[in-house]
């Protein structure tokens, strides 16, 4: 009788002291599963976006400095470069990188005189900076002051594998009139969102 006694009491110790099978199983499949999903988001994070942060006044007024901006770095796994898309690159004599709009590619032959800028003897609609030329104009003055093809660089045509590239403020950019056209070996990828500051918070148009 006093067995049967305290055989019941460790019973009910083993039973108040741990967790039914079922709720440790459930524990231990909610911890699998958010390793899982952190894993992910790690190599998504890694793997096919990377955040850029904007440095200096050369994509201003599109692109302003402490801007964070997500790069799509797969995108040209899959295809090429395209006129009007905004890209990050490595520039290796800079020991930076740099972010550019796209204006010509492989096969082209551009030109830059002033305010105009051609393609292939055509003018390029730039609506993304319509307003800001416009503005200079209205001061009886030009938004650009570096022009292409010049004495460094005297051939217009775009090699292959490689893109033209001008920074938006147009006399105060760093860019293909000054460092030559860009390999597309050297390309991170496609800046497609601005995420900080969340006021600036927007797909980019390309």
């Amino acid at each position: 009788m006093q067995q049967d006694v305290h055989q019941g009491q460790d019973e009910t110790e083993n039973q108040a002291g741990q967790a039914p099978p079922k709720q440790k199983n459930e524990v231990l499949e909610w911890v699998k599963a958010i390793a899982i999903a952190l894993i992910l988001v790690i190599l998504i994070r890694w793997l096919l976006f990377k955040p850029f942060i904007v440095d200096g006044p050369s994509m201003q007024p599109n692109f302003h400095t402490g801007e964070r901006v997500i790069v799509n770095e797969i995108l040209y796994d899959i295809r090429s470069p395209q006129r009007g898309e905004v890209i990050v690159f490595h520039v290796p004599s800079e020991g930076r990188d740099f972010i550019k709009r796209v204006i010509a590619v492989a096969g082209d032959t551009v030109k830059v005189e002033g305010d105009v800028v051609t393609v292939n003897g055509q003018k390029v609609n730039e609506t993304y900076l319509q307003k800001a030329i416009d503005q200079a104009h209205a001061n009886n003055q030009l938004y650009n002051d570096k022009n292409f093809p010049n004495e460094d660089f005297k051939d217009g045509k775009v090699p292959e594998g490689h893109v033209f590239v001008m920074g938006d403020n147009r006399s105060d950019s760093t860019d293909s009139r000054m460092i030559g056209y860009v390999p597309l070996g050297d390309i991170v990828g496609r800046a497609d969102v601005i995420f900080w500051p969340v006021s600036d918070m927007e797909w980019i148009k390309h």
